[in-house]
């Protein structure tokens, strides 16, 4: 049972990036999720949070109208698409599966690096 996050890089100031999460040896489509992120001498923020048809995600005010969280339960894939990137979005970036309340397994980060 594992999730997967990849895409992650450097990019400068107003770039784009697609972070994608793979999960395996559970049933993905039943499951919420979440992308979480953290800084570097910060505390855990929750980026966005996505029901399991993929409908309305949840965004952070920190990153509304600039990224977009969406899933394909057939290839078990959680993505982000973020734009318009900003110094201050550089972070590890995870996602996490929701059950019970709970973020109870967590992927290894990627990170995410904005600057010029």
């Amino acid at each position: 049972v594992q999730l997967q996050a990849s895409g992650g890089g450097l990019v400068q100031p107003g770039g784009s990036l697609r972070l994608s999460c793979a999960a395996s040896e559970f049933t993905f489509s039943t499951y919420w999720m979440y992308w979480v992120r953290q800084a570097p001498g910060k505390g855990i923020e929750y980026v966005s949070r996505i029901n399991t048809s993929g409908d309305s995600p949840y965004y952070a005010d920190s990153v509304k109208g600039r990224f977009t969280a969406s899933r394909d339960n057939a290839k078990k894939t959680l993505y982000l698409q973020m734009n318009i990137l900003k110094p201050e979005d550089t972070a590890l970036y995870y996602c996490a599966r929701a059950y019970d309340y709970d973020l109870d397994l967590w992927g290894r980060g990627t990170q995410v690096t904005v600057s010029s």
